[in-house]
């Protein structure tokens, strides 16, 4: 199996690095990047061809990974279009839709995924999509592909990758947002900036393989934490007081409603161009 990455950037960079440290043969793949020295890196620190022209990089290629950005996809796709001949392609530019990607390459052998950052050192969460006409055997070559990269989830339909980008695909970020947050408050309670970091991150840390690693639900866990008048109690109540679980809520409804909003912007809702 050959595959081609049509764009060399961190996350098709996190990929290649996953299926090579999986034992995928470097020499069967191949990577279009229009940065020569983007190229150069890419040959320098994995051994892949890394290739200017589309036309180069496909050819003899059985899976096309799509991982440009969203705004350049369509040029992209509609370049391809006239050299596909069945080959399956996985798209993880974020937002745009497979039935727009289906439409701009004429193909049907799509699988939409959408990874998070955290596949850059191979811990990473990714959804998954693919259209009704994509085999057992090519989900089963989609998937083995990006769990290169950490943990896949498939979704039933293709809407709820909105759902995923705001959970999973955003959340990294809100999970550093609280970290920054945990580490201020140890700085304004006399600790020095390393001490700070150091307690904020491994505690994290410690808790997530923590809930990872039990069979009980994280609300058991919070409440094994929280003796009766202690200071976890009083730390929770004092969020409880100020809604902070009703306002993370609400954040991630909204980053869902800005995946829909980006669908609908990139993918030609209007149908124009069909």
């Amino acid at each position: 199996m050959n595959i081609c990455f049509i764009g060399g950037g961190n996350m098709a960079t996190a990929l290649v690095g996953g299926l090579l440290g999986k034992g995928f043969a470097a020499q069967k793949i191949s990577v279009v990047e229009i940065n020569a020295d983007s190229r150069a890196q890419l040959q320098r620190n994995f051994a892949v061809r890394a290739v200017e022209k589309v036309a180069e990089g496909i050819a003899g290629s059985q899976i096309i990974i799509l991982a440009v950005k969203p705004q350049q996809l369509r040029d992209v796709a509609r370049q391809l279009a006239p050299m596909l001949s069945g080959q399956l392609l996985i798209s993880i530019a974020a937002g745009i839709r497979a039935v727009d990607l289906s439409r701009w390459t004429n193909s049907k052998a799509i699988v939409r995924a959408m990874p998070n950052t955290p596949a850059l050192i191979r811990s990473g969460m990714t959804g998954m999509y693919a259209l009704p006409a994509v085999s057992d055997s090519q989900r089963k070559e989609a998937q083995n592909i990006l769990a290169a990269a950490g943990e896949t989830l498939w979704v039933r339909e293709e809407a709820m990758l909105d759902a995923v980008t705001a959970i999973s695909g955003s959340g990294p970020a809100y999970v550093f947002y609280f970290i920054e947050a945990l580490q201020r408050a140890a700085r304004e309670l006399g600790l020095n900036a390393e001490e700070a970091r150091r307690l904020s991150l491994e505690t994290f840390l410690g808790a997530s393989k923590l809930a990872v690693n039990s069979n009980d639900d994280v609300s058991i866990l919070r409440a094994r934490v929280t003796s009766k008048n202690g200071t976890t109690e009083r730390a929770l109540l004092s969020m409880d007081a100020n809604h902070v679980a009703e306002y993370i809520v609400q954040a991630a409804k909204a980053a869902e409603a800005r995946a829909r909003e980006i669908g609908d912007e990139l993918g030609d809702k209007s149908g124009e161009n069909q």
